[in-house]
C-alpha cells in the first residue's frame, strides 16, 4: 500500500526528522568540499576505458564473418554501450562531474548513445523522477506508463498482459526511455498540449534517425561485404545493453521493502522529509566494484536519490554513514543480492498483473519502530487525519 507521510510511517519525531536532514547535509558538505583530482582521474580513465571497449568492438567486427570474432565484437560493443549509458551518460546528465568545468563531461553538453533525446531525458528523470520519487500520480517511472507496480493503481484487464509488457520492455528499453517524456498516460488522458508533444516528437524523430544510420548504416557499411553481420551484433548489442539497464533501473525501486506513497506526502514536504523519502523509496543492491562500476554505481541507489549530484564514485563511501543513520533512527534500509532483489521486482510484476486480493490493515508494510508500536495495537493514520506538517517544500 501506498502511505501518506514518511513520519508517520516511521513513527520519527519532527526533532529526529529534521536531525536526520541536518547529518544528510553534513554528509553532502563533506563530499563537495572533498571532490578533487582522484575523482576527476576516476572519470576520466572510465571515459577512456569506454571508448577502447566501443573501438575494439568496432574494429573486431570487420572479421564478424567469423562467429568467434562476431561473438567478442559485439560482447566488447554491448559492453562500451553498457559503460556509456550507466557510468558515464547517466551521472554526467545529473550534473556529476560539472564541478570539474570540463566542457567534455558537462550535463549541458553530454548527448548518450541511446534513443532519448538528453534534454527530455533530464526533465522526466532528473526532476519529475527524483523529485516525486516513487509519488503515485507524480512519478511517471512506477511502471513507465506501461505496467501495474502498485496495489494503490487501479487493475485493469490490459494489466493482464504483464508478462508480455515486462518481456517487451526489457528487451526494448531504450525505446521505452524514449518516450518517457511524452508522458503516456497524459496523452491517453488527452491531457497532453499537442504543441509540446509535436517538439518532442520531432526530438525524438531526430534522435532515432541518428541512432539508427549510426548502428545500422554507417557502421555495418564500413565492414563492406559483412554488412549484415555487423549490423545484426550492432542490433545485438542494443539489445545487451538494453536488457542490463533495465534490469539495474527496476531494481531500484521495486523491490520488496521500497515503499510507494500518495500525493498527500508532498503537502508542505521538507527538504528533510524529502531525504526521508528518498531512503524509503529506493532499494540498494549488492556486489563487486566491477558490477558497480557496469551499473552505474546503482547498486548504491539509496545513496543516488539523497545526492544524486554528487560523483558516483563516492557513493560507497556515503553508503556507510547512510546505513549507519538508518540503524541509529531505525529506518529500512533496502538492500540484498542483485538476484533477489529483480526476483522480488519480477514476482511484483507478476502478481500485480491480477486483480488485488482482500488485504487486512494489519498486512500492510511498516518500518521496523512502527511494528513494534504496533504491537502496542497503535495503528497508522494518515496526514489528513493528523493535520498538515509545517515547513516550505523541498526544492531538492
Amino acid at each position: 500500500m501506498a502511505f501518506a507521510d514518511v513520519r508517520e510511517y516511521t513513527h520519527l519525531t519532527d526533532d529526529e526528522v529534521e536531525a536526520i536532514g541536518r547529518e544528510l547535509d553534513e554528509i553532502r558538505a563533506e563530499v563537495e568540499a572533498s571532490r578533487g583530482q582522484p575523482d576527476r582521474d576516476y572519470i576520466l580513465r572510465v571515459i577512456t576505458l569506454q571508448r577502447r571497449l566501443a573501438a575494439a568492438g568496432r574494429i573486431t567486427l570487420f572479421a564478424s564473418f567469423f562467429p568467434p570474432a562476431w561473438l567478442l565484437g559485439t560482447a566488447l560493443l554491448g559492453s562500451a554501450k553498457i559503460l556509456e549509458n550507466m557510468e558515464l551518460g547517466h551521472n554526467a546528465m545529473h550534473g556529476q562531474w560539472d564541478w570539474m568545468n570540463d566542457p567534455e563531461i558537462h550535463s549541458s553538453n553530454w548527448e548518450w548513445d541511446t534513443t532519448q533525446p538528453a534534454e527530455q531525458w533530464k526533465h522526466s528523470h532528473n526532476y519529475i523522477h527524483h523529485q516525486f520519487t516513487n509519488v503515485l500520480g507524480h512519478d511517471n517511472d512506477i511502471g513507465y506508463g506501461i505496467l501495474r507496480m502498485s496495489r494503490d493503481q487501479k487493475w485493469t484487464p490490459y494489466n493482464l498482459g504483464q508478462p508480455v509488457y515486462n518481456a517487451l520492455l526489457a528487451l526494448f528499453f531504450e525505446w521505452g526511455v524514449a518516450l518517457h517524456d511524452l508522458d503516456i498516460e497524459a496523452i491517453r488522458k488527452r491531457e497532453k498540449d499537442p504543441k509540446l508533444l509535436k517538439k518532442q516528437l520531432k526530438q525524438i524523430g531526430n534522435k532515432v534517425g541518428k541512432q539508427s544510420l549510426k548502428d545500422y548504416v554507417i557502421y555495418p557499411a564500413l565492414t563492406g561485404p559483412f554488412f549484415l553481420q555487423t549490423l545484426t551484433a550492432n542490433f545485438t548489442a542494443n539489445i545487451i545493453r538494453n536488457l542490463w539497464t533495465y534490469g539495474i533501473i527496476f531494481c531500484g525501486h521495486f523491490p520488496d521493502g521500497a515503499v510507494h506513497f500518495t500525493e498527500e506526502e508532498l503537502e508542505d514536504e521538507t527538504r528533510a522529509e524529502w531525504y526521508l523519502r528518498q531512503m524509503l523509496g529506493s532499494a540498494n543492491f549488492e556486489g563487486g566494484k566491477l558490477l558497480h562500476i557496469m551499473s552505474g554505481q546503482l547498486g548504491y541507489q539509496i545513496e543516488h536519490h539523497l545526492f544524486p549530484d554528487l560523483p558516483s564514485n563516492r557513493y560507497a563511501q556515503i553508503s556507510v554513514k547512510v546505513k549507519d543513520i538508518c540503524k541509529r533512527y531505525d529506518i529500512p534500509y533496502t538492500t540484498g543480492p542483485l538476484y533477489k532483489q529483480y526476483g522480488q521486482t519480477f514476482r511484483t510484476i507478476m502478481k500485480l498483473s491480477l486483480p488485488n486480493k482482500r488485504t487486512t490493515e494489519n498486512e500492510a508494510p511498516t518500518s521496523p519502530r512502527a511494528k513494534r508500536r504496533l504491537r502496542d495495537d497503535e495503528r497508522p493514520t494518515r496526514r489528513s487525519e493528523l493535520g498538515k506538517w509545517s515547513g516550505a517544500a523541498s526544492t531538492a
